[in-house]
Protein backbone atom coordinates (compact mmCIF):
# COMPACT_ATOMS: atom_id res chain seq x y z
CA UNK A 1 0.00 0.00 0.00
CA UNK A 2 1.17 3.57 -0.69
CA UNK A 3 1.45 5.81 2.78
CA UNK A 4 0.84 9.64 1.84
CA UNK A 5 1.41 11.86 4.71
CA UNK A 6 0.78 15.64 4.30
CA UNK A 7 2.20 17.85 7.24
CA UNK A 8 -0.14 21.01 7.34
CA UNK A 9 0.87 23.85 10.06
CA UNK A 10 -2.07 24.54 12.27
CA UNK A 11 -2.04 28.26 12.52
CA UNK A 12 -2.96 28.74 8.90
CA UNK A 13 -3.64 25.32 7.35
CA UNK A 14 -0.50 25.98 5.26
CA UNK A 15 1.03 22.42 3.39
CA UNK A 16 4.31 22.73 5.05
CA UNK A 17 5.67 18.90 3.74
CA UNK A 18 4.63 15.85 2.32
CA UNK A 19 5.65 11.97 2.59
CA UNK A 20 4.69 9.14 0.07
CA UNK A 21 5.79 5.66 0.66
CA UNK A 22 5.65 2.16 -0.30
CA UNK A 23 4.37 0.43 -3.50
CA UNK A 24 0.28 0.02 -4.60
CA UNK A 25 1.20 -3.53 -5.63
CA UNK A 26 -1.82 -3.01 -7.86
CA UNK A 27 -0.28 -4.59 -10.70
CA UNK A 28 3.51 -5.83 -11.65
CA UNK A 29 6.16 -3.39 -12.09
CA UNK A 30 5.70 -0.98 -14.88
CA UNK A 31 2.39 -1.67 -15.29
CA UNK A 32 1.01 -0.37 -11.98
CA UNK A 33 -1.08 2.28 -12.87
CA UNK A 34 -2.22 3.67 -9.41
CA UNK A 35 2.08 3.32 -8.69
CA UNK A 36 2.35 5.44 -11.92
CA UNK A 37 -0.23 7.82 -10.76
CA UNK A 38 0.53 8.46 -7.65
CA UNK A 39 4.51 9.30 -8.65
CA UNK A 40 3.21 12.08 -11.42
CA UNK A 41 1.38 13.57 -9.19
CA UNK A 42 4.24 14.18 -6.90
CA UNK A 43 7.30 14.36 -8.71
CA UNK A 44 5.54 16.76 -11.39
CA UNK A 45 4.58 18.98 -8.11
CA UNK A 46 7.59 19.25 -7.55
CA UNK A 47 9.22 19.57 -10.65
CA UNK A 48 6.38 22.19 -11.39
CA UNK A 49 7.50 23.93 -8.29
CA UNK A 50 10.93 24.44 -9.89
CA UNK A 51 10.06 24.69 -13.18
CA UNK A 52 6.83 27.31 -13.26
CA UNK A 53 8.33 29.07 -10.11
CA UNK A 54 11.83 29.01 -9.40
CA UNK A 55 11.26 27.32 -5.71
CA UNK A 56 13.57 24.85 -5.19
CA UNK A 57 11.62 22.48 -3.01
CA UNK A 58 13.68 20.73 -0.27
CA UNK A 59 13.39 17.16 -1.92
CA UNK A 60 14.03 13.28 -1.69
CA UNK A 61 13.65 10.67 -4.27
CA UNK A 62 14.29 6.73 -4.77
CA UNK A 63 12.16 4.12 -5.50
CA UNK A 64 9.09 3.48 -3.32
CA UNK A 65 9.88 7.18 -1.46
CA UNK A 66 9.22 10.11 -2.09
CA UNK A 67 9.52 13.69 0.49
CA UNK A 68 9.71 17.52 -0.03
CA UNK A 69 9.52 20.47 1.88
CA UNK A 70 8.51 24.07 1.97
CA UNK A 71 11.29 25.90 2.13
CA UNK A 72 11.76 28.34 4.48
CA UNK A 73 12.14 32.61 3.58
CA UNK A 74 9.46 32.61 0.26
CA UNK A 75 7.77 35.57 -0.52
CA UNK A 76 4.39 35.78 0.43
CA UNK A 77 3.72 35.87 -3.20
CA UNK A 78 5.73 32.50 -3.96
CA UNK A 79 4.51 31.04 -0.73
CA UNK A 80 0.65 31.69 -1.87
CA UNK A 81 1.26 29.89 -5.54
CA UNK A 82 3.57 27.30 -4.63
CA UNK A 83 0.11 26.46 -1.80
CA UNK A 84 -2.08 26.09 -4.97
CA UNK A 85 0.18 24.06 -6.57
CA UNK A 86 0.44 21.77 -3.18
CA UNK A 87 -3.19 22.01 -2.81
CA UNK A 88 -3.81 20.69 -6.50
CA UNK A 89 -1.71 17.86 -5.60
CA UNK A 90 -3.83 16.77 -2.15
CA UNK A 91 -7.12 16.96 -5.00
CA UNK A 92 -5.26 14.65 -7.69
CA UNK A 93 -4.46 12.05 -4.67
CA UNK A 94 -7.66 12.24 -3.49
CA UNK A 95 -8.53 11.44 -6.86
CA UNK A 96 -6.59 8.36 -6.78
CA UNK A 97 -7.79 7.31 -3.38
CA UNK A 98 -11.28 7.71 -4.52
CA UNK A 99 -10.62 5.04 -7.31
CA UNK A 100 -8.28 3.00 -5.71
CA UNK A 101 -8.47 3.27 -1.76
CA UNK A 102 -7.49 -0.36 -1.40
CA UNK A 103 -4.04 0.42 -2.85
CA UNK A 104 -3.42 4.53 -1.21
CA UNK A 105 -3.98 5.65 2.30
CA UNK A 106 -3.56 9.77 2.67
CA UNK A 107 -3.13 11.32 6.03
CA UNK A 108 -3.37 15.07 7.28
CA UNK A 109 -1.28 15.77 10.17
CA UNK A 110 -1.20 19.29 11.74
CA UNK A 111 1.36 20.96 13.67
Amino acid sequence: MIRVQIQRRTADDSIRSFTVKGHADYAESGKDIVCAGVSTVTVGTVNAAEAVLGIQMEAGMKHGWVEASVPAGLSEDLEHKLQLLLESMVVMLQSIEQSYGSYITIEQRRR
